[in-house]
């Protein structure tokens, strides 16, 4: 699209058929029995209220039109039963404590309730089918009944031999692989379409289609008749399928009567046709006006919503040009003299569907649409000029004489870009490339200053079962010990909409981004997996003190099964269930996260539970049991970052934690100091929580490389340790304080401070009177460099600390300080 100048989709919301197949097969309205929360093995009677993809809103009978006690589940987990399961498994029925004394007589109410009422379908809530959407209903082998196209009273049975978002490829009963030139490409919608048994019941004819009839004799027809009905009744196709199927209107046609239609012989030809028989109230046939001497009649069976019949002077009111009959006497073509010489009338207007109606297709559109010389072949199309319901399209890919076709928007040989992608299925495609790149558009909206990042073209996305809607960021919920609470308030409010492994993919980007260790973040999410799930394997790297990790992720590509991945991955990173997802927390969490906090898990999930101890069936996503509670006070954390040394020595002694957390990674680890991390921070800089750090860590970089700014930027408490860094990295003389207490208790080191590591730092503080704060420096990885920069306001501001342990511990680390002066600063 960028070669040609065009950067247009055509809207997802013009495919209509498409838009339906997505939807699920359970309505709003249907009945079924739910396992009682507040009653142990009982169960009770709801209603569905809407539905998400697998997730269904549900309200228990007896609430009437009460909201507030609507809840969501889950197809695929929660324990679901059409009416009637209970009383023929002995269970019992017994509606919620809330409401229980509502009715004396609870049965005289469900048999009031019940009654007209529909229950979900069992092959829905049990068995290969559970929670499928409608589209997914259909099965290889299934078998359908098909309308012949020359008579409208003459079915006979197909088998499904392909299913591809929706369109079927069906062989009629009784040919084989060796007659696949005669199979149908049909999509699941179509009119012609019935349930087996269909046929039968409304009194019509089982007979082989018209064109195929020679290919086998009628004993050969009858046994494959025989066998299909055999079959299908072994594997019935569920009546979910057909829920969306329009009823068709009644006709006013009349024989005689003059009318327009899209040739369905040539191409982009709109001719002259005649209502040449009228089968009943539904259907009546059409046949192309042609007064030559060798005429064969071409005929159509059509009904009131039939794609391509338009009334008489569409052309001329659209400005395009009409096919005169063959035959016809006379240059120009006139309806007025036409109709007055054949002695007939036009249909009026009233007998078609609205010929106004674009559906928000416009001109340089793209799309995909059928091949109508190779119905198995999809292409890539531009709509090339657009008048009222029709659509001119050139097929990129396509000889360039066959390339141009005339469709009406309401065929469902179109569909939205990425269609073909999305559901697995080679697209033809074009001999340049023109299918547009992604794109990221942020769209900043004003009342919340919030950003939404949106994939895919400019004007629409790809739809489809592998397409999301938005994924949304609550920042408010809880984000638990791994992912940084400031961070988390600075990313977009939603994410999409978009194909799902895009759209998942920039969000765990963020996230991992997002963390106080990223590697960590990204080493729990590796290990996320699910065998249910339809994944793609995609890259993420995380980007932590200089170094870069590189892991290959599990993600989702179907839309259904977002919800469940992103509870999933929340569970796994110990935060809200809420925190992101397919719904928008806009006030009160109703997981009540608000009482959660990084250190003390106290609640889980609203209920009074440690995680210590979680209660049985309480797991994290993998199953593992969710890591006991800290008791330790809350601190402030100290980010600190070391600078890559030219040595190729490794002081990181083994075993150690950071040398722990690196191995696990099962990732490329690169040495990228230089390179800039994903929030726009240098890798070489420091990340902080506060201000004071943040000078502290400038000062050290200042230090390594000499700069001689660094004494006079320094606040005054720290003034003395940065010359006395800086002259060491100097090679210059440095006399320490004399201090009578130092001096007394003189520390003798047998190795250079600023080579300690994190592990060596806690070694010393353990050696100690303030081992019991050994941990600190463990968890914010406080090294010797670090250790050397520490003054009593950054201890007790970052530590929180009060003033007697702070100077306690300021004591050990100046003995430290005099030591290194001492033994090494010369």
């Amino acid at each position: 699209m960028e070669e040609t100048g065009a950067a247009a989709a055509a809207p997802h919301t013009a495919f209509k058929h498409v838009e339906l197949s997505l939807q699920s097969s359970f309505q709003p309205g249907m009945k079924l029995e739910v396992a009682n929360r507040s009653s142990p093995d009982s169960y009770w009677v709801a209603s569905i209220i809407t539905t998400c993809g697998q997730l269904l809103l549900l309200r228990f009978s007896g609430y009437g039109d009460d909201r507030k006690a609507d809840f969501w589940c889950d197809v695929m987990t929660a324990e679901l039963h059409p009416v009637g399961w209970c009383a023929l498994n002995n269970k019992n029925l017994m509606p919620p404590e809330a409401i229980k004394e509502k009715y004396s007589d609870w049965t005289e109410f469900l048999v009031q309730d019940l009654t007209g009422s529909r229950t979900a379908p069992a092959n829905l809530l049990e068995g290969p089918l559970r929670g499928k959407n409608t589209v997914d209903l259909i099965l290889e082998d299934s078998v359908l009944e098909l309308q012949d196209l020359s008579d409208p009273f003459l079915y006979w049975p197909a088998r499904v031999i392909q299913n591809v978002g929706g369109r079927l490829r069906l062989r009629y009963a009784g040919l084989t692989d060796e007659h696949r030139a005669q199979d149908a490409w049909i999509f699941y919608l179509d009119v012609r379409l019935r349930p087996q048994g269909w046929a039968l019941e409304n009194r019509l004819a089982l007979q082989p289609p018209t064109a195929l009839r020679p290919l086998k004799s009628a004993p050969d027809w009858q046994k494959a008749l025989e066998d299909a009905q055999l079959d299908g009744q072994k594997n019935p196709l569920p009546l979910e399928v057909f829920k969306d199927h329009v009823d068709l209107p009644r006709h006013s046609f009349r024989t005689g009567m003059k009318l327009e239609m899209v040739s369905r012989w040539e191409q982009l030809q709109i001719c002259p046709v005649s209502v040449t028989k009228v089968y009943n109230d539904v259907y009546f046939q059409v046949t192309l006006d042609d007064a030559s001497v060798d005429a064969t009649p071409r005929r159509v069976v059509c009904h009131a919503n039939t794609p391509g019949i338009l009334p008489v002077q569409w052309c001329l009111k659209n400005g395009v040009g009409l096919e005169r009959p063959r035959g016809f006497e006379g240059q120009d073509f006139d309806w007025a003299d036409y109709l007055k010489q054949s002695g007939t009338e036009a249909a009026p207007e009233s007998c078609f569907p609205d010929t106004w109606q674009n559906r928000g297709f416009a001109k340089d559109m793209w799309l995909e649409a059928v091949n109508p010389h190779r119905p198995a072949e999809v292409c890539v199309a531009q709509i090339t000029q657009v008048r009222g319901r029709l659509l001119w399209l050139r097929l990129e890919g396509v000889l360039k004489q066959l390339s141009e076709c005339l469709v009406d928007v309401e065929s469902m040989d179109l569909f939205p870009v990425g269609w073909c992608e999305a559901n697995a299925y080679p697209l033809t495609a074009p001999i340049k490339a023109v299918c547009q790149k992604q794109k990221k558009i942020a769209v900043v909206q004003p009342e919340k200053q919030s950003v939404l990042i949106v994939y895919g073209s400019d004007s629409g996305s790809a739809n489809g079962r592998y397409t999301c809607s938005r994924i949304f960021v609550n920042h408010r919920c809880f984000s638990g010990p791994y992912l940084n609470k400031g961070r988390i308030a600075e990313l977009p409010q939603a994410v999409g909409p978009g194909k799902c492994t895009l759209v998942l993919k920039e969000l765990l980007s963020m996230l991992i981004n997002a963390a106080y260790k990223p590697g960590r973040v990204l080493k729990e999410l590796q290990e996320l997996q699910d065998q249910s799930w339809e994944c793609q394997e995609e890259t993420l790297k995380a980007k932590y003190k200089g170094k870069t990790y590189r892991s290959t992720l599990q993600i989702i590509r179907l839309a259904d099964q977002i919800p469940d991945f992103c509870r999933k991955v929340c569970l796994k990173l110990q935060c809200c269930p809420n925190l992101f997802g397919p719904v928008l927390v806009t006030d009160k969490c109703p997981e009540n996260c608000s009482l959660q906090t990084k250190t003390k898990y106290t609640y889980y999930y609203g209920k009074k539970r440690k995680l210590s101890k979680p209660a049985a069936g309480d797991e994290t996503a993998e199953g593992d049991v969710a890591k006991p509670a800290r008791r330790r006070k809350k601190r402030k954390a100290i980010f600190v970052q070391k600078k890559r040394r030219s040595t190729a020595v490794d002081y990181t002694p083994a075993g150690s934690p950071q040398e722990d957390e690196d191995m696990a990674l099962q990732s490329g680890s690169e040495g990228t100091s230089s390179e800039p991390r994903e929030d726009h921070t240098d890798a070489s800089s420091v990340e902080v929580a506060s201000s004071r750090p943040r000078r502290a860590a400038s000062l050290r970089r200042a230090n390594s490389t000499g700069h001689p700014r660094a004494v006079q930027e320094a606040p005054e408490g720290r003034r003395r340790t940065t010359r006395s860094v800086s002259a060491y990295s100097q090679g210059s003389q440095y006399q320490p304080p004399k201090d009578q207490d130092m001096q007394e208790g003189q520390l003798v080191l047998d190795r250079n401070p600023l080579e300690w590591s994190v592990d060596e730092v806690v070694h010393f503080i353990n050696s100690t009177d303030c081992a019991s704060l050994a941990n600190i420096f463990q968890e914010q990885d406080i090294d010797g460099q670090a250790l050397l920069l520490l003054t009593l306001p950054t201890v007790q501001e970052c530590m929180d600390l009060k003033l007697g342990p702070a100077i306690k511990l300021c004591h050990q680390i100046e003995r430290v300080k005099v030591a290194f002066y001492r033994q090494f600063a010369n």
